[in-house]
């Protein structure tokens, strides 16, 4: 197991050295110069040089991006172009903002999916299957953003119970929280089901009923605990995604966290905000999927991570 978790951090310093690599290429590629935005009707050719030379834009671009990674491997990401804050300060604030969002909605994804998929499996062919079925098709392709629009025109504007937009309390975060839960309760609802109809279907699930076992314990010590890795595999990755922020939903509801600070740094060109939220999505992802991986041996004793594996 150390073995695996060694080469595993050491595949994520060469995931986290491509993604600052992409990033720092893709954003100098694309039209548009952040001097020129921060000056606007200022931006005389020798304004333009000067503040060109004071940010170090004027550089080698290969100097300029190793400058950037020898810097991140000390957590100094460097400031904002436009805010002169340093991106760490900057991350470091809004994963609060994030990681509150995050948390209800995985709260809401976890035990409303996990209760209507075992339900679900339990009552295959009734009313209540074909319910969660179809709301589950209907989660999973409903747009994000378009579901946030509909929770703040009903529950919003209309009926007046929530705020749409900011952060004034904490009822502030409960639209955004169900907008960004739906989509991942739909997935693990479907992926409950469809483990959960695997597993009960086995023999030692007919053995324990046989033996007189109460169907509360066959169904949760039993049949659940065995129909947990694929719930697991899913839970992690959509945790990675929830933690690295959602864009739209953040956007749509004007939440200040991760998610709405990339989508500031990418339309003022903010290169340094930019590369730090794109590592932090990345160190997000990778880590949730190292927890998950790691968390199977725990789950399931016949799993193991052999040496070469």
């Amino acid at each position: 197991m150390a073995t695996y978790i060694l080469k595993r951090l050491l595949q994520t310093v060469i995931v986290l050295w491509g993604v600052s690599l992409v990033t720092f290429v893709l954003m100098n590629v694309v039209p548009g110069d952040p001097v020129l935005l921060m000056l606007e009707k200022r931006a005389t050719p020798e304004a333009v040089e000067r503040i060109r030379h004071e940010m170090g834009l004027d550089r080698p671009k290969t100097t300029q991006y190793f400058d950037f990674v020898s810097k991140a491997a000390r957590l100094d990401l460097g400031r904002s172009y436009f805010t002169k804050e340093p991106v760490m300060t900057a991350l470091t604030r809004r994963f609060g903002v994030t990681l509150r969002l995050a948390s209800s909605a995985y709260a809401i994804a976890l035990l409303l999916g996990i209760s209507a998929g075992v339900a679900s499996a339990l009552q295959r062919g009734g009313a209540f299957d074909s319910l969660v079925r179809g709301g589950a098709v209907i989660g999973i392709s409903a747009p994000v953003f378009w579901v946030a629009i509909i929770l703040q025109m009903s529950f919003g504007l209309r009926l007046g119970w929530f705020p749409i937009s900011g952060i004034r309390s904490d009822w502030s975060f409960v639209l955004p929280a169900i907008a960004l839960g739906i989509r991942y309760m739909a997935s693990i609802s479907r992926v409950t089901r469809t483990s959960m109809l695997e597993v009960i279907s086995q023999d030692y699930i007919r053995t324990a009923r046989a033996k007189g076992l109460a169907e509360r314990v066959v169904i949760l010590k039993h049949a659940l605990k065995n129909a947990l890795i694929p719930i697991i595999t899913l839970a992690g990755s959509e945790l990675g995604n929830l933690l690295a922020g959602s864009m739209l939903t953040e956007w749509v509801f004007a939440i200040p966290g991760i998610g709405k600070l990339m989508v500031d740094s990418i339309l003022m060109r903010d290169l340094p905000m930019l590369q730090g939220t794109v590592l932090y999505i990345a160190v997000v992802f990778v880590l949730s999927n190292l927890t998950v991986d790691i968390s199977y041996a725990f789950i399931d004793p016949r799993i193991r991570y052999l040496k070469g594996d």
